[in-house]
């Protein structure tokens, strides 16, 4: 169950970089995105009251469910909407699969959870095979003001996107299924993007076309309401570290769609850079081996 619910993250997050492309346009992002969580939090909605299983929230609960919805329905995309204007995307891809590293961090700070060596050790060698894959594209950008403010919104991002992971998992802890914190949080992050959009003054348009609709559809349903969803009951059954590995397969993915859809050519670093991601997810699922502890007469 948890390899099919990884793989389904993968290969849906993997893809959805095709459907934010066609999302650019008349629609500012803000409001694009603020669109995208209101369909996704009515779709949940929905579901979960025609087959009864919306679950009841205390205040507690709620109160979570608002903090979650801004750090992982709201903020972190914003950030990286933003910084994806000054840097190429192959940096925001390595600095988002740093999503492994602050998760361990973050679980051994506010649950006491051990930090495994291996989980370590194979987010290091996805950050340095998602390096090589996209090491063409980071020499060749130069470093200025810009640079380093988008880097920085990017690893804000980052931050939130982790933040947002250990909030599901202490709703999980307390019995609250992802199902419906993910319902709360979107329609929490979709209401919070609104009030954004009056504040600054970013205007509320719509494209009526095939290619926004449809990407829209996309973006709302299979990648928040099924993604989201997958991602979050992983990070609650296997850990947030192991499960935010699928940041560093996301662009492996993209890659190899972008192999038919834009000509992109294999290289041998790209290929060596592959290798190490392959290996560090091994890594990552190894399941420690067993101490032995000798018994004392």
């Amino acid at each position: 169950m948890n390899l099919s619910l990884y793989l389904l993250t993968v290969l849906i997050w993997g893809t959805t970089w095709i459907a934010i492309k066609l999302q650019m346009g008349e629609v500012a992002v803000a409001a694009s995105i603020a669109y995208r969580f209101a369909l996704a939090s009515a779709v949940l909605f929905a579901m979960l009251w025609f087959s009864g299983r919306l679950q009841s929230m205390d205040r507690r609960g709620q109160g979570i469910c608002l903090v979650q919805g801004l750090c992982l329905f709201c903020l972190n995309f914003l950030c990286f909407y933003t910084a994806s204007q000054w840097i190429p995307s192959g940096l925001i891809a390595v600095i988002f699969s740093t999503a492994t590293l602050w998760n361990a961090i973050n679980a051994r700070l506010f649950f006491k959870q051990r930090i495994a060596a291996n989980v370590l050790l194979g987010a290091a060698l996805g950050l340095a095979g998602l390096g090589l894959l996209f090491w063409p594209e980071l020499a060749g950008h130069e470093a200025s003001r810009e640079s380093l403010l988008g880097i920085g919104l990017a690893l804000c991002g980052t931050l939130f996107f982790s933040a947002g992971n250990m909030l599901s998992s202490l709703q999980q802890k307390a019995g609250l299924k992802p199902l419906t914190t993910n319902a709360w949080g979107m329609l929490y992050g979709a209401l919070m993007l609104v009030g954004i959009c009056l504040v600054s003054g970013t205007p509320f348009a719509f494209e009526c076309n095939a290619r926004y609709v449809g990407s829209l559809l996309y973006l709302a349903i299979p990648g928040s309401v099924i993604g989201f969803t997958a991602y979050l009951t992983l990070v609650g059954r296997m850990g947030p570290e192991r499960a935010a590995y699928c940041t560093v397969l996301f662009p492996v993915v993209a890659l190899n769609i972008s192999v038919f859809l834009e000509g992109y050519q294999w290289t041998a670093p790209a290929l060596l850079g592959l290798g190490l991601v392959m290996l560090g997810n091994v890594l990552v699922f190894r399941k420690p081996r067993p101490v032995l502890v000798e018994a004392r007469a």
